[in-house]
């Protein structure tokens, strides 16, 4: 969770600037938000990240759904499934109930795409895993000592769970992520209102590209949207939504992502992830995929 004692100290010069260009509703202003104390939560924000983590320690239900799409939109291969998480004795495992596949989803019983796997390396359990917590606190994600598909998957996570924030190891872009930093933000608007989300009353922070961007500077843009919904009580997120793209020698990207909470007791966690990725990298093949993970049937040990 956020820790508040940090509003208590000095206010860091990023967010003062950043105060100073947030446009902020009628709606927003009559409620006396502190603009400073709201933005230095978002920036240290950690709930997102420890609902996924949440995961770890509960037992689910989750739907599956995968489809990897052909040049003309057509499905060349997919994969559905229904899958059930099972937490005992501080482990946990993971139950195939259902699963239905199409086309060359697997080869040799591996997932074949690039896209699957990163989904299988959120959502699915291989084996037993045991000894996992909940806390975010002290934990860093990092790609040292990582290659391949593992660190690939510690990037995703990095950008997944912290929008915004600077992820070493990505040729071309890196320093365009650190969203927040005076060099960056300068190219984007971001603005507060206030609208219902799940039936909450939330704040919604935005985060767009200015209009009026010349080419060599879209060119310094990674993020064509982010919004994040926060309930206006306990500001913890409802949800966010992400677009991204990219185009560079070595690869590029047009991705959007969706993502719902949910409360299990005290627990925040998501319920509902949907993804549209069109992607590429030097020497693989470009790859189209559609995925949708909706969890349910939260459970304690």
């Amino acid at each position: 969770m956020v820790n508040c004692a940090a509003f208590a100290q000095a206010d860091s010069s990023d967010v003062i600037t950043l105060s100073k260009v947030t446009v902020m509703s009628e709606v927003v202003i009559r409620n006396d938000l502190n603009i400073i104390n709201f933005l230095q939560r978002i920036k240290n924000d950690t709930t997102f990240y420890k609902a996924f983590r949440n995961l770890r320690i509960l037992g689910f239900t989750s739907y599956n759904d995968i489809k990897m799409l052909d040049k003309t939109g057509g499905i060349k291969a997919s994969l559905s499934s229904k899958t059930k998480q099972k937490r005992s004795e501080q482990c946990r495992t993971m139950e195939v109930l259902e699963e239905k596949t199409t086309g060359d989803i697997y080869k040799d019983a591996v997932l074949n795409y690039y896209t699957a796997e990163l989904y299988a390396g959120l959502f699915f359990t291989k084996g037993k895993v045991c000894g996992e917590t909940n806390i975010v606190k002290g934990v860093e994600m990092n790609v040292s000592g990582k290659s391949g598909i593992e660190k690939h998957k510690e990037q995703l996570k990095m950008l997944f769970f912290n929008p915004g924030k600077k992820i070493p190891g990505i040729p071309f872009i890196g320093d365009k992520i650190d969203i927040f930093s005076p060099d960056v933000l300068q190219y984007y608007n971001f603005s507060v209102d206030m609208e219902d989300m799940s039936g909450q009353n939330c704040y919604v922070f935005k985060i767009q590209p200015k209009e009026d961007l010349s080419s060599s500077q879209k060119n310094k843009i990674v993020f064509d949207n982010i919004t994040t919904w926060f309930n206006a009580k306990s500001m913890e997120i409802v949800a966010r939504n992400y677009d991204l793209s990219y185009n560079t020698p070595v690869y590029d990207f047009n991705v959007h992502m969706e993502v719902q909470m949910t409360k299990f007791g005290e627990l925040l966690v998501p319920q509902v992830l949907r993804y549209n990725g069109n992607w590429k990298v030097i020497f693989k093949k470009r790859e189209k995929g559609l995925f949708t993970a909706t969890l349910f049937d939260f459970n304690k040990e």
